[in-house]
Parts: structure tokens; sequence; C-alpha cells
């Protein structure tokens, strides 16, 4: 549905040319939520205006169903973008205009009748829980309900994409909760097909379906999302796993710490469950079969593209060839079992 072919952006400044966007291809499926993630700087907001073209690549292809934006005149690209609704961080709403006004200006724009805007604003309205605020004025909603505006505003064209530029992170947790379960909704419902970016791991393991890290204006890490957590490749993926499972540095778990093996210390292992291995006893389990003693660290339970997974902190004590047979027993069984330093 969305795909980016070697895509380049390069910047001028004063201190000369600024790659912001390196060499990054991407492909997202119809239908798909897909996340991109990033520090601040790595090149998120760029990527994601290039996908309507606010920001034209400076090298490389970006197809929306099956287009070459980069190929379309003026009139052809401000056709194709009726087909791709997009949603800030701030809303961007008109202060003078209603909720009714702010969602049917792209309609008005385009030439709507009065009737035509009418039928297709209060759905809209409906959809995203405002029917009651339609002659409100953004003034009068809280950040939440200026969201649902936006969203509705750029669904009012019957869009196939929606692309999402940091549309949680000017929001209070649980109002962020419920605008991501808004966009889950229209994605089942609609079969709309959503490119998000965000710096917030939390947004990534809540609703998206496949997740690319970007570095240095450089796509990392791609994956989805189950694996993604299960088995990251790259550091900044650790750590971003790392924060949204809430997991404390080694450091802070113990003085103790050594990264390298020395004589007398014990492992410390870090355990990934999912699904139906959460509720199994198999650490109890190892401990008996392989005759070894488990200390936890740190245990954590989170729901990742609706599946449960759990995470573990341990160091394992006993014989060397029981504690190499008690990871033997967890892999056995499925579990992502990673040794992650050693304690003493």
């Amino acid at each position: 549905m969305i795909e980016f072919k070697n895509i380049s952006k390069i910047f001028q400044s004063a201190g000369g040319p600024v790659k912001a966007l390196d060499d990054i291809s991407l492909h997202v499926p119809e239908g798909c939520i897909y996340g991109v993630i990033g520090s601040s700087g790595a090149g998120k907001s760029t990527l994601i205006r290039c996908a309507n073209l606010l920001e034209s690549p400076t090298e490389g292809e970006v197809r929306v169903a099956g287009q070459d934006l980069m190929k379309l005149s003026s009139a052809q690209l401000r056709t194709a973008r009726r087909d791709i609704g997009m949603i800030f961080q701030h809303f961007n709403l008109l202060a003078g205009r209603t909720v009714y006004d702010n969602i049917a200006l792209p309609l008005e724009l385009a030439g709507k009748s009065a009737a035509a805007v009418e039928s297709t604003i209060l759905p809209l309205l409906k959809l995203v829980g405002l029917k009651d605020k339609q002659d409100s004025y953004p003034s009068q909603l809280s950040g939440g309900q200026k969201q649902r505006v936006a969203i509705a505003r750029a669904l009012a064209s019957q869009p196939k994409v929606l692309l999402c530029d940091e549309a949680t992170s000017a929001l209070d947790p649980q109002t962020t909760a419920s605008i991501l379960n808004l966009l889950r909704d229209i994605n089942k419902t609609l079969g709309l097909t959503i490119l998000l970016i965000t710096h917030e791991m939390d947004v990534v393991k809540s609703i998206c379906d496949r997740v690319a890290i970007l570095s240095q204006g450089q796509v990392i890490e791609e994956n989805d999302v189950e694996s993604f957590f299960l088995s990251p490749q790259t550091e900044l993926a650790r750590e971003f796993v790392r924060a949204a499972i809430h997991e404390k540095p080694a450091a802070d778990i113990s003085h103790q710490f050594r990264q390298e093996y020395e004589a007398g210390c014990r492992p410390v292992l870090h355990i990934t469950f999912v699904g139906q291995t959460v509720v199994q006893p198999l650490i109890t389990q190892a401990a008996r079969i392989c005759e070894v003693d488990f200390n936890i660290l740190q245990a954590d339970i989170e729901t990742v593209h609706g599946k449960t997974m759990g995470f573990l902190m341990v160091d394992i004590e006993g014989e060397e060839r029981h504690v190499q047979d008690a990871q033997a027993f967890l892999q056995k069984h499925n579990l992502q079992v990673e040794v992650v330093g050693y304690v003493s």
C-alpha cells in the first residue's frame, strides 16, 4: 500500500548539506498498522512527510496504492492526496470553526455540496465519539477530543491511508490509550492502512502490526512487533524494549553485576515468555529437574500486539553442567533465553 524505495532527503543549511534520510526502503502492507520509532532527530517526521510529498525526497520513489507520487503533476498529486489522510501532534484545528466545520473543511475545498458534507460528517462524529460536540469550538474541547476531531477530519475524504505524526505525544496516558483504541477500531472497521511515527514504545506495543527503527536517517531494524519484542537484533531495539517493559539497567539490579564471566560468577538470564508459556511453571520445573536455584531479579507481564508476554531477569546457581541443562530445558519449551551478564 505504501512503499518507499531508496528514499534519501538532503536539507541545505548554513553549515552545509544535512542528510535527514539515507537510502530508506520500506513496505507498508495494505490494512497494516505500521510503526516507525526512533529517537529525536532520527528522521521520523521527515519520512512520514515524504509519504504524501509534504517533503519531496531528494532521491528515490514513493508509491501509495500503486501510484508513484514523484511522477505526478501538481493537479494529479492534489487528487492523490485525497486518498492520504494525516493527523498531527498539535491537532491543527481552526479556532474560529466548530467541530462540524473543522471536519467539513477538506470536503468544502473539494467542492462537495452541503448535503454530501452532512452525510459524510454525521457518521464520522459518531465513529469518533463526538456526536454531542459538533457545535463546540476547539477551545471548549479537551486534548483527546481535539485529536478525535483531527482524526475525523482526516477521514472525511475517505482515504485509503492514514498518516499519524506523533499523534499521541501531546496527550496524557489515559487519553493516549483511548486514541490508540480509536485508531485500532478505525483500522479494523474501515480496513484503513495506518503509518504512524512515535518515540513511545508503548504505542508500538499497543496497536502496531510491524515496526521499523530509524537511527540517523537509516532503518536499522524492521520486524513484526511480536518478533521485535521476543528477539531485538540491535542495541537500540533492546533499549526500546527494555523501556517498554520497564526493565532496570543491569547496574541498578546489582552493584556486583559483571559483563564478562569471572570465576565463581553466576549467569544472569533474560527470559521471555509468550502465550501459554506465561502461565506454565517452567522455572520451577527447570529448578527441580536440573538441580539449580533461580533468584528472580525482575519480572513483568505485558500485552504485546494482543498477546501476553512475560519478561524475567534471573540469576541461576548450580554446577556448570546443571546450569547449561537448565538453559537448554527452557529453550526446549520455546522460551527466549539470553545471558546478559554475571553476578558474584
